[in-house]
């Protein structure tokens, strides 16, 4: 799967995202054409070459010639229903501006489609937001990622007068997505950028794994201390990667430990099922002799990254810990696979491990083989022996 990372190294702006997927390889007279489809005129689109810092980049400037316009929401979805862009453009393009206008809306309290664009509703905004979407698409990125956002501070002039930066509906579109201070006098994430990256973005934080195939800078127009880039990562995500002898499974989970010893050890049974809930990969206990010669126990989670969140969620409300360690972790593995195998007790699943086809390891399932050994009144170990060589001998094991 192609996907795109965006460092937003001293934050993010439309004509920043455009700019580096035209430095990443999207071709300006293709999205001249693509643009064209919009039957909008009074603009003409610039790409140069500039330097920040001596890091070479590309800045993207629409320059138009129409007059202040105040649109709605509305009118930029009626813009786009007459459009002749396809179809999945029109859509993601409709959803940031339906974004920016639930901003809008919170913030001044009135209903989406009395929102009146002032900024964001200009032509250039409407050129950069749609460029981007074209760019997205044409470069065939299938998904985003984003690092998290510096906001920078200040003050800054809009339609309303002088408000504080970062602007109101920003911080609104950036709810629930990291930041940081950015220590900039100065916009960082603009509303346009905010409205992109948070509509678009599917996680923020580190750099998922990927093997970068091209990279793009887009240069914004204000001098920092630090390069005005945004820097995009261009390539394929590795969701499994392979050993050196290509035998065995490999992929990064998060781990999250706890020591605990103040807390009823009656409730572990009821976290563990909490835990599971939320999709824990693997929850475990290790005994601790903890300060004090207080006997204690390490509290173990595993997890996929995009479940972290609910998983700490559970460990702060139902533990009695003021605090977690969090660190990624590579596992190794055999490719597992489940089938369902007939025995003279009925059917049981079972997880079988393989390498290259090659069975190495065989668990029945274990709520199978219990529920069975229930309704024959039988002994477990017996039902579970039976799924167990009737699975060795499916595979020809024996």
């Amino acid at each position: 799967m192609k996907i795109a990372y965006f460092e937003c190294l001293s934050g993010i702006s439309g004509d920043m995202v455009v700019g580096a997927l035209l430095d990443a390889g999207l071709k300006l007279e293709e999205l001249e054409r693509e643009l064209k489809k919009l039957n909008l005129s009074g603009y003409h689109l610039k790409a140069k070459k500039v330097s920040k810092n001596g890091i070479k980049a590309t800045q993207f400037k629409v320059e138009i010639e129409e007059r202040v316009v105040e649109r709605r929401f509305k009118d930029i979805v009626n813009l786009l229903e007459k459009s002749t862009l396809v179809k999945s453009i029109k859509e993601q393009v409709g959803q940031i501006f339906f974004q920016l206008a639930r901003a809008e809306s919170i913030l001044h309290q009135k209903d989406i489609e009395e929102i009146h664009f002032h900024e964001v509703g200009g032509l250039d905004s409407i050129i950069d937001i749609t460029s981007a979407v074209i760019g997205i698409k044409k470069l065939g990125i299938e998904e985003i990622y984003s690092s998290a956002l510096p906001l920078g501070k200040g003050f800054t002039e809009c339609a309303h007068g002088i408000i504080p930066i970062p602007a109101p509906a920003t911080l609104e579109l950036l709810k629930n997505i990291p930041t940081y201070d950015g220590k900039m006098e100065s916009e960082m994430v603009t509303p346009t950028g905010a409205a992109i990256i948070s509509t678009l973005a599917k996680n923020f934080g580190e750099r998922p794994l990927m093997s970068i195939g091209a990279i793009g800078y887009g240069a914004g127009e204000r001098e920092f201390l630090i390069p005005n880039l945004l820097r995009i990562n261009i390539g394929e995500k590795l969701e499994k990667e392979k050993n050196i002898n290509h035998l065995y499974l490999q992929d990064r989970v998060v781990l999250i430990e706890t020591n605990l010893d103040d807390m009823n050890p009656e409730f572990y049974d009821y976290i563990m099922e909490r835990l599971f809930s939320v999709k824990a990969l693997e929850v475990f206990l290790t005994p601790l002799q903890m300060k004090k010669n207080r006997p204690g126990y390490q509290l173990n989670i595993l997890c996929n990254e995009e479940d972290l969140q609910r998983a700490l969620e559970v460990i702060f409300t139902e533990t009695s810990t003021l605090g977690v360690r969090i660190g990624e972790v590579k596992r190794i593995k055999l490719e597992r696979k489940v089938y369902n195998i007939k025995t003279k007790f009925g059917k049981i699943r079972v997880k079988v491990g393989q390498i290259k086809k090659e069975v190495k390891n065989i668990a029945p399932e274990y709520e199978d083989c219990k529920k069975i050994a229930k309704e024959c009144q039988i002994p477990l170990k017996m039902v579970y022996e039976e799924a167990k060589r009737m699975a060795y001998q499916k595979f020809g094991v024996i």
